[in-house]
């Protein structure tokens, strides 16, 4: 292993260094969307690379703070009223993670159907959008107006209260960010690996703002529109910057619920970070999830005690340390020391950065999560998709996140009771001549909620083997079981050298039938009066 990680250190520290000018401006901003201290994005960076990355036995995935729980960040900040109380809940929250790592629920992400996980990180972009107004036109009285109106507040006015008090030289540096980050995703731009949009954007705001300064003061950012992080003047006072947890107030049941929600929301996202980025690996590693949950539960117990944000897997770092060539976690651990170093020796020039330049940047994060595309893909699904994600939409940005996920998931099985609901499916194995077949025979209505079992059988079928997924009798399938079989048909199969046979599957499902695979001979043997006798189901779905 240790031989791997040096043979790779070529690939593994220029990605990291790519990783480490993402992750900066993005640790930042999300401390800033939170309502936490800048410090404390940059002690979830140093933790999510530094500690995660040597515990998990994911090559490439990276570990920070997420945009995904900004809204739950916020919300836990205001309910409990200090930042030290909230780190409890913080540390609380790791404590279940590794507790679920333990118990082997790395499956939990499997019974969350799309549609819901959609919606909620559909909601939270719309959040971080009405959150970053003020800052990005520089209104400085958030307390009464935009960030009074929270997730949850009838009074959606208080949303457009920045726009009565709008800072022109925030507001030039805003616009001059977001045009540089959209024309720094131009196919031509991404030539320049090493110079990151974000980082772009950033540098361009420092200097427009030294312009503004000394040729038009009137337009100049300084003071709370520009980033504060704590400057040490020591090593002991470096230290002293480290917030603790306040663990007088552990047995606090809002303490305790929130511990719930962030171990919660930052397992499923994390797991499904995990398993695009298994996808997006060119040598096609595997993770653990049960270790992956193990690594994130001691990363947010020592984000907890040190004073960070809450820490998940996240795939806007993850997908640029692997379009950066990285090789293995080398690449992740080298990132969490460049923070490091970088929020010891030079916090003088973060503080140079106009708050202006993040809300740019979480801007446009916020618009790739709840982008208008989003919403025709899931109508264009139908409504088992749309109803549900929808639900989820409005619920967590008029409520809270839990009571928006948990509606969600009420939607979506009052959606399968409708639909009556029956087994997903039965299979059985025959020995043929010409070698061992297996059919998966699909049922009349198949719902998210058979995800997690056909992906348990999918997973364990025979290297080998020849299977067929029979859809004939269907009268609807989930579309999160379509992509499940889908991606077993054109990856996982041939990765075991199975041949997988599709039949039966509408056309609308856009999914192949290879009605030609089976001979005709071969198709009755399947069907004899034998066959039928034990087409009773090995195993028992409902």
């Amino acid at each position: 292993m240790k031989r791997s990680l040096l043979a790779n250190l070529k690939y593994d520290i220029p990605s990291g260094i790519v990783v480490f000018l993402v992750a900066v401006p993005l640790c930042l901003g999300i401390a800033l969307a939170s309502g936490a201290p800048f410090f404390s994005g940059l002690i979830s960076g140093i933790v999510g690379g530094i500690v995660i990355g040597s515990i998990s036995n994911s090559n490439l995935s990276v570990s920070g703070p997420a945009a995904g729980l900004t809204a739950i960040v916020l919300a836990g900040i205001t309910r409990l009223g200090t930042f030290e109380v909230f780190l409890v809940a913080v540390f609380l929250a790791g404590v279940f993670q590794l507790i679920l790592g333990l118990l082997r629920a790395g499956s939990i992400a499997n019974y969350f159907p799309g549609s819901v996980i959609k919606g909620m990180l559909t909601a939270i972009g719309i959040i971080i959008i009405l959150k970053q107004l003020p800052h990005a036109v520089g209104y400085e009285a958030p307390a009464e107006g935009a960030a009074a109106a929270t997730p949850g507040s009838d009074n959606f006015s208080g949303w457009f209260a920045p726009l009565q008090h709008i800072h022109p030289g925030v507001t030039i540096i805003t616009l001059v960010s977001i045009a540089i980050l959209l024309f720094w995703e131009k196919p031509f731009m991404k030539r320049l690996k090493l110079l990151p949009g974000a980082l772009a954007a950033v540098l361009v705001s420092i200097l427009l703002n030294i312009l503004f300064t000394a040729a038009f003061p009137a337009l100049a950012v300084s003071g709370k529109q520009l980033v504060q992080v704590p400057v040490a003047d020591s090593f002991n006072d470096f230290l002293a910057l480290f917030t603790h947890p306040d663990f007088t107030a552990i047995t606090n049941k809002d303490v305790i619920i929130t511990a719930i929600t962030i171990a919660a929301v930052a397992s499923v996202e994390t797991l499904l970070c995990i398993e695009a980025v298994d996808k997006m690996d060119p040598l096609r590693r595997i993770t653990s999830q049960n270790r992956e949950l193990k690594a994130q539960g001691i990363g947010n117990m020592v984000a907890g005690l040190l004073g960070g944000l809450p820490l998940t897997s996240v795939i806007v770092r993850s997908s640029a340390n692997i379009n950066a060539g990285a090789k293995t976690k080398a690449s992740t651990i080298f990132h969490g020391l460049l923070i490091l170093v970088c929020s010891a020796l030079i916090p003088g020039i973060l503080n140079m950065i106009p708050l202006g330049a993040l809300a740019a940047i979480l801007l446009l994060t916020g618009y790739k999560l709840a982008r208008i595309s989003i919403f025709k893909n899931m109508y264009a699904n139908g409504k088992f998709q749309f109803v549900p994600f929808l639900a989820t939409v409005v619920a967590v940005v008029t409520t809270d996140l839990l009571l928006g996920v948990g509606l969600g998931l009420l939607t979506s099985m009052l959606g399968v009771l409708y639909g009556n609901m029956k087994n997903p499916y039965y299979f059985h194995k025959e020995n043929h001549h010409q070698g061992e077949i297996i059919k998966i025979y699909l049922s009349e209505e198949v719902s998210f909620l058979n995800k997690a079992s056909i992906k348990l059988t999918l997973d364990h079928l025979p290297a080998g083997s020849r299977v067929v997924i029979d859809a004939s009798k269907t009268r609807y399938i989930d579309f999160d079981v379509l992509e499940l079989i889908t991606e077993f048909k054109n990856i996982k199969a041939p990765d075991k050298n199975i041949e997988c046979i599709l039949t039966g599957f509408k056309e609308k499902y856009n999914i192949h039938n290879n009605h030609h695979v089976l001979s005709e001979h071969q198709d009755k043997e399947v069907h004899t009066e034998k066959s039928q006798a034990k087409h009773k189901p090995a195993v028992a779905f409902h």
